[in-house]
């Protein structure tokens, strides 16, 4: 009964945002819905704290044939070290264009062979990348033990041991990873190799949940590509899928978003909704996102 009462409410609140997006006639008219979203979205994950010194280091360089990995170390907070890898090409003329790349839920983060396997494909074509580790994976558990292991478990165990602390004192896993992502592309601005004009931001899984919220929080991306995320809030609901705390941002229902409303707010830079059949994330909210998309950006 339970189950069916909330799938009646999300079904309501997706009556309700889809007569607002009927109601678009005009270009003015889905720019001023464009800048609502935005609104929204702050109010979900805001307010952010203030912007601090980023204290990068380099500890290390790797040679490679075509490109370099550089290990950098920045402080999204202060005192909060965020673990990353830089790949640079080489032999090429500068700058180039920039991409921020976001793990899914990979034990060893960004050393995920999948994860790596993208970074260098990327620097192979002529982009600057930096991958990061996500909070509880990698390099930048919160709970270690005296062997450096997890007392409660890397990844998803992490995500909700840290997620369910801070929402009793008002915080949110979500924000806080959000933050990095978008700290994470300072750091990339400060590098002379790359184009400011030509940055984007890219993840799958886990990775395509942020890069979905980063297209929400921030601007400057010139261009997106979320992967195995992207579908419906009542889609997930429907097929009882389990989530990480960071997958559902306060009141974001509430307020009136979905996924595709985090796309739509870098509207109208290009994003590509990369999705695949029989994932969890049911491809029919994908579509269904899809579609939402396409109406706003036609505008």
């Amino acid at each position: 009964m339970l189950q069916r009462y909330f799938a009646q409410k999300l079904r309501e609140a997706e009556a309700r945002t889809a007569a607002i997006r009927d109601s678009l006639k005009t270009r003015k008219d889905a720019e001023r819905h464009v800048r609502a979203i935005r609104d929204r979205i702050l109010e979900s994950f805001g307010p952010f704290p203030e912007k601090t010194p980023l204290n990068p280091r380099v500890t290390g360089i790797v040679e490679r044939d075509t490109y370099h990995i550089e290990k950098v170390i920045f402080e999204s907070r202060p005192n909060f070290p965020v673990t990353a890898n830089l790949y640079v090409p080489a032999g090429r003329r500068f700058p180039l264009p920039g991409v921020v790349g976001t793990c899914g839920h990979s034990a060893n983060g960004k050393a995920a062979e999948a994860y790596q396997s993208f970074a260098q494909g990327l620097a192979r074509q002529g982009y600057v990348v930096l991958i990061f580790d996500p909070i509880g994976q990698g390099e930048r558990l919160q709970y270690p033990d005296e062997k450096l292991k997890s007392r409660v478990g890397v990844g998803v165990k992490e995500h909700l041991h840290a997620g369910n602390q801070q929402i009793l004192v008002g915080e949110n896993l979500a924000a806080w990873r959000a933050w990095d992502g978008i700290r994470a592309l300072d750091y990339l601005l400060t590098r002379k190799e790359v184009d400011p004009n030509h940055v984007g931001v890219t993840g799958n899984s886990g990775g395509g949940t942020m890069t979905t919220w980063l297209c929400g929080v921030e601007q400057r991306w010139t261009m997106a590509a979320p992967s195995c995320f992207v579908t419906t809030f009542r889609r997930n609901f429907d097929n009882e899928l389990p989530a990480d705390t960071e997958q559902y941002p306060p009141r974001a229902i509430a307020l009136g978003l979905d996924h595709a409303d985090f796309l739509a707010a870098l509207a109208p830079k290009p994003v590509l909704i990369v999705a695949q059949e029989r994932d969890f994330f049911d491809v029919r909210g994908s579509r269904e996102a899809l579609a939402r998309l396409k109406h706003i950006y036609r505008l």
